[in-house]
């Protein structure tokens, strides 16, 4: 993702939690390469950080949350 910048194109949340989303997610694709561990790498972060539960879903080139 060295190339790419990750772009909040619609949202219900802070902006603090927005900001936090985008690094969050960027961290996860420099760890993991499977979907379903990036995932699951936000959705953790997200629990500890602002209290369960979120889900979130990876899409190869977006994520809902």
């Amino acid at each position: 993702m060295c190339c790419q910048k990750a772009v909040v194109k619609n949202a219900d949340m802070l902006e603090e939690m927005q900001r936090d989303s985008v690094e969050c997610a960027t961290q996860a694709l420099e760890k993991y390469n499977i979907e379903k561990d990036i995932a699951a790498h936000i959705k953790k972060e997200f629990d500890k950080k602002y209290n369960p539960t979120w889900h979130c879903i990876w899409g190869g080139t977006s994520v809902v949350m």
